[in-house]
């Protein structure tokens, strides 16, 4: 499945004001990086891949519409799936997006 041209509109848009923002095919989506750190997708499997603190993994998985980031059979703390019904709205998905842009640029630039 190809990633969601409309969420990553979105996306692009958010992301326009963003210092040091790009985007880039990556893990079958289209990724948007902060500084070159991915911040936030348009995943290839519907719905947003996003990075976020890990401390506030556990926190954010308690949200509805979300799930672990899995690779390779293994969970990826730091990096959260969230699912098109808990994107239905362009407040929803700037709210998602907010986090993973703001981790991202809290990081050192690559």
């Amino acid at each position: 499945m190809a990633y969601d041209e409309e969420l990553a509109a979105q996306l692009r848009e958010i992301t326009a004001g963003v210092a040091g923002t790009t985007e880039t095919r990556m893990f079958g989506g289209l990724a948007f990086l902060v500084n070159g750190n991915m911040a936030v997708a348009a995943s290839r499997e519907g719905g947003l891949l996003l990075r976020v603190p890990p401390e506030r993994t556990e926190e954010l998985l308690g949200r509805p519409h979300t799930n672990e980031f899995v690779m390779r059979e293994r969970a990826m703390t730091g990096w959260l799936r969230v699912e098109p019904p808990g994107l239905t709205t362009y407040d929803d998905v700037e709210r998602w997006a907010a986090i993973g842009i703001d981790h991202a640029a809290s990081l050192p630039p690559k």
